[in-house]
């Protein structure tokens, strides 16, 4: 006896796969930033330095005096010597008088003569410093400088850009080239 036989054949789908990629696309924009940085403020004071010099005494050291000093001195000048010549002659007057009428005849009037005239011994000899040492007073004030610094902050303004994203998503189509089949046959 003979069984029968089943006899299966198969025929495998076969599919035709196209692909497209996915494109993609993204760009960051730079931020956009502004920054100003205002300058700061500066004040200044200052007060001006004074130099006094005072060279007046140094000046009348070596002879250089103004006119109306210069007149002045002429004045006091003359008038001491005035009163020196009065007193002079008064004291000569005097020794004449007390000599007069004691039978010296004309020796009162010799004496007078020479205490006058001859050779007069002048003062002692020295160096001398022109100007005097001091004579040039000097006065120095300083001057002040005050700075005042006002720092100023910067002014920083920063806009974030939004990235640019551009996405195309990717794509597969397929088509069926042959169909799946199954084909079973008895055999008897």
């Amino acid at each position: 006896m003979r069984l029968p036989q089943i006899q299966i054949r198969t025929t495998d789908a076969k599919i035709d796969l196209q692909s497209h990629d996915s494109k993609q696309f993204i760009k960051q924009p730079k931020a956009t930033q502004s920054i100003e940085q205002p300058a700061a403020i500066l004040d200044i004071k200052t007060t001006s330095g004074r130099l006094k010099i005072d060279s007046s005494q140094a000046r009348r050291d070596l002879g250089l005096i103004g006119p109306i000093e210069s007149s002045n001195n002429y004045a006091e000048k003359g008038k001491q010597l005035a009163l020196q010549g009065a007193a002079r002659r008064a004291k000569e007057g005097r020794q004449l008088m007390e000599s007069a009428g004691k039978g010296q005849g004309s020796a009162p009037i010799q004496s007078i003569a020479k205490q006058n005239h001859g050779p007069h011994r002048p003062g002692p000899y020295n160096i001398k410093f022109v100007p005097s040492i001091g004579s040039v007073k000097i006065d120095y004030t300083p001057g002040t400088t005050n700075i005042n610094i006002t720092p100023q902050k910067p002014k920083i303004d920063v806009q974030v850009n939004k990235p640019i994203h551009d996405y195309t998503p990717g794509k597969v189509t397929g088509t069926m080239v042959v169909r799946p089949n199954i084909e079973i046959d008895v055999i008897g």
